[in-house]
């Protein structure tokens, strides 16, 4: 005759699942973090490519 509320999980098992669920919808600091330094070190690149280019374009 004990109710529980929606609110918790039946089981200890599920408990973990539910973790692991939010952690599929959100990344961590860390990543997020990473993946900003690889963009802009990644359009460092580009752009210092693109300068050669368009340097030895106009050497010639």
């Amino acid at each position: 005759m004990s109710e529980r509320p929606d609110s918790e999980p039946a089981t200890a098992e599920q408990a973990p699942a539910r973790a692991g669920r939010d952690m599929e919808e959100r990344l961590p600091p860390s990543l997020w973090i990473r993946l900003l330094i690889y963009v802009v070190v990644g359009h460092l690149l580009a752009g210092f490519i693109y300068l050669l280019f368009e340097v030895g374009s106009k050497a010639q």
